[in-house]
């Protein structure tokens, strides 16, 4: 019995470690320019932010309440880390685990940050937090940490 109870508590525990790192794809911009053409009945609010950048983190919450407040509508948050790709196991999916993120996140598999940022939006200077909302054929870039309220006024807005 002490040996079944055990496994199942391995395999439980397994499946959790399993469940966030899952969450942590990576994903290049052409990917993610797909992704929301394919959906375009939706609205998409991408941030781009790192574990090391203190105010990404701080506003990191803020995107899953949005995305909890307004799970009725068609919203997809989309949480895109900046961190080096080397980074992907040993920084982004403990953090994302031990922030209990979820919302899909993506580490941006890119290797040129000049010709991403650019192709993410030209009046992009690269500095973190960034969040880009998009709408069928509306588009606001907003390089700023934001708070709630403002999240939710931009979301709005499209």
């Amino acid at each position: 019995m002490k040996i079944r109870t055990f496994i199942i508590c391995v395999f439980l525990l397994a499946c959790h470690v399993m469940s966030y790192s899952q969450n942590v794809k990576l994903l290049t911009v052409d990917q993610l320019q797909e992704r929301v053409k394919n959906g375009k009945d939706s609205t998409y609010v991408v941030n781009f932010w790192a574990t090391w950048c203190a105010p990404c983190i701080k506003e990191l919450p803020h995107f899953q309440k949005l995305s909890q407040e307004y799970q009725s509508e068609k919203l997809a948050v989309l949480l895109v880390s900046v961190d080096f790709k080397s980074k992907l196991n040993t920084a982004v999916v403990p953090f994302v685990k031990r922030k209990k993120i979820t919302n899909p996140v993506f580490l941006l598999n890119e290797s040129n940050p000049q010709e991403y940022i650019d192709r993410i939006d030209p009046s992009w200077s690269g500095s973190i937090p960034a969040t880009l909302f998009l709408k069928n054929d509306k588009r606001k870039f907003m390089e700023t940490e934001l708070t709630y309220e403002q999240l939710v006024t931009e979301y709005k807005k499209l």
